[in-house]
């Protein structure tokens, strides 16, 4: 087993890059060229996160002179069975298609029920990345010793288009009552292209690659990872460590630094992002990118739609922050503006502020809405504390570049 500091360093890279052939928007956004982001609120808190994700956006392209186009879109989950019976309506399918079709991008707020998946399956976003790297500002405000926190960096690579969340199900009556049904597959064409991208990953990054799985439970589907995990380690110079799931939730808080690479099925992957939110302090904080093998991104949180917390002020906008920072990065090559963003929001942890959730002694709570005021304000602060005084009127985004050191820490690291 290869421990995290036995790890070969190497140079990280955009993750849309692993995903296979030249992928359509792996090339950074040309100059002049407005970015397209999608914009799906969802249900719950929603609303209120997007909205401070936007407040955000809107900050970043005043300091930046970037300039968007954000289109809005219609509902999703719980709001669009309501309204119409389907967790991811027509019109919803035909104004992503549209968003990707011009190159553009998702912003997605929580939908809740069959709406992700449903989306994932329409579309073909086989591999979510969830990256993991708790940051030391939160380092008071978890439940962990930051000292077992400190070389903790990790990438999850999750199944998004087969295994149980995409089989078939159904119930039915007999003699002994009703009998709920559900099955599931995994083909070795979709684990190959999967599992390949997660090799990739390990590759380019510390070299360790841990496959999920779980042997006695579901064996031969656990079989079929296993050929594909050694065949992509094989290939790439990587010795797979296959570990069973109920270990691996154990281990991830446990010994979290022992990981770099994670690739795991569908409903594993799921479990597993959740814990990792515990890692860095709260699920609000966690956020991930769901992609097609084109490239074509939906970014989003790693947690539902809280419906408890609807309308309070109180939810944690910093998990939308960051899949927006994520989008920036990945979709468009924004380099700058990710790390203004990510740099920001790191400020304004270690100045104090805070929302209830990662509270700790000595910190000031803020509301939904004033957290992403905070945020919003330190990036036009440092934007304006990095660019030059006699500069400043009529500067161009390109007088702010990704070695101008905008972030307070490093951006994250993927």
């Amino acid at each position: 087993m290869k421990e995290s500091g036995q790890f070969k360093k190497r140079n990280p890279v955009r993750l849309i890059g692993l995903l296979g052939t030249e992928p359509a928007t792996t090339a950074a956004l040309p100059r002049g060229t407005r970015p397209v982001i999608g914009v799906l609120a969802g249900a719950g808190i929603g609303r209120e996160i997007i909205g401070a994700a936007l407040h955000v956006l809107q900050s970043v392209e005043q300091a930046l002179d970037l300039r968007c186009e954000v289109r809005h879109g219609g509902l999703i989950g719980e709001e669009a069975v309501a309204e119409c019976g389907k967790w991811l309506p027509e019109e919803t399918m035909k104004f992503c298609a549209g968003v990707f079709q011009d190159g553009g991008a998702i912003l997605n707020g929580p939908g809740g029920g069959r709406y992700v998946y449903d989306l994932r399956r329409r579309f073909d976003l086989f591999c979510k990345f969830v990256p993991v790297q708790p940051a030391p500002e939160l380092a008071g405000a978890g439940r962990i010793a930051p000292r077992f926190l400190k070389d903790v960096d990790l990438l999850i690579v999750r199944d998004n288009t087969g295994g149980v969340y995409q089989g078939q199900w159904g119930d039915r009556a007999t003699d002994q009552g009703r009998v709920a049904e559900h099955s599931f597959l995994y083909s070795e064409g979709e684990l190959k292209r999967l599992v390949e991208v997660a090799a990739r990953a390990a590759a380019g990054r510390r070299g360790g690659l841990h496959v999920i799985i779980k042997d006695g439970g579901v064996p031969t589907v656990t079989a079929l990872w296993r050929e594909v995990g050694r065949a992509a380690a094989r290939k790439h110079g990587l010795e797979a460590q296959f570990m069973n799931i109920d270990l691996a939730a154990y281990e991830v808080i446990q010994n979290p630094a022992r990981f770099d690479v994670i690739v795991t099925p569908n409903l594993f992957g799921d479990i597993l992002a959740d814990i990792c939110g515990v890692l860095v302090s709260s699920r609000g904080v966690t956020f991930s990118g769901n992609f097609d093998p084109h490239g074509h991104g939906v970014y989003q949180t790693n947690h539902g739609c809280a419906h408890d917390l609807v309308g309070m002020d109180v939810a944690n906008p910093a998990g939308q922050i960051l899949s927006l920072a994520m989008l920036l990065r990945e979709s468009f090559g924004l380099e700058e503006a990710t790390g203004l963003i990510e740099g920001s929001l790191a400020e304004t942890w270690r100045a104090g502020w805070r929302t209830a959730d990662l509270a700790e002694p000595g910190c000031k709570i803020l509301g939904t809405k004033a957290m992403a005021g905070k945020v919003a304000e330190q990036i036009l602060r440092a934007a304006e504390s990095k660019r030059p005084r006699k500069a400043w009127a009529g500067a161009s985004a390109a007088a702010l570049t990704p070695s101008s050191g905008f972030a307070a820490r490093p951006a994250i690291r993927q």
